[in-house]
C-alpha cells in the first residue's frame, strides 16, 4: 500500500509529513495537475480546502465521487477556506432545505 499524498500548503503539511505522508505543494494554477498526479500515484490523497477551492470543479467532483483512491477535503492551517457543507448539500438535494 502506497504513503497518502497531502496537497496543500507547507505549514499544514508539516504535521502530515510527520504522519508518513508525501507533500504536494502546488504553486499557482497547478492545483489540478497535481490532484491528477496524487491520484495515479497514492491510494488516498488529502486535499487543503484553499487548494480544493482552486482545482477545476468537474475533476474535484470526479476525484471525489472515485472509490479509488479516497480523496477528502481537509481544513487548512490558516483556516481561510471553509470546508464544504456537506451535510447542507445533501439536505438541499433532499428537497428538506429550501
Amino acid at each position: 500500500m502506497s504513503a497518502p499524498v497531502f496537497i496543500g500548503d507547507e505549514i499544514s503539511a508539516a504535521g502530515f509529513r510527520l504522519a508518513g505522508a508525501r507533500i504536494r505543494n502546488p504553486g499557482p494554477g497547478e492545483e489540478t495537475a497535481a490532484l491528477a498526479a496524487a491520484r495515479g500515484e497514492a491510494s488516498f490523497v488529502l486535499i487543503t480546502a484553499a487548494v480544493a477551492a482552486c482545482i477545476d470543479a468537474a475533476a474535484l467532483r470526479g476525484a471525489l465521487a472515485a472509490l479509488t483512491p479516497l480523496v477528502a477535503i481537509v481544513p487548512d492551517a490558516q483556516d481561510e477556506v471553509a470546508l464544504p457543507d456537506i451535510a447542507a448539500r445533501l439536505r438541499g438535494q433532499l428537497g428538506l432545505e429550501a
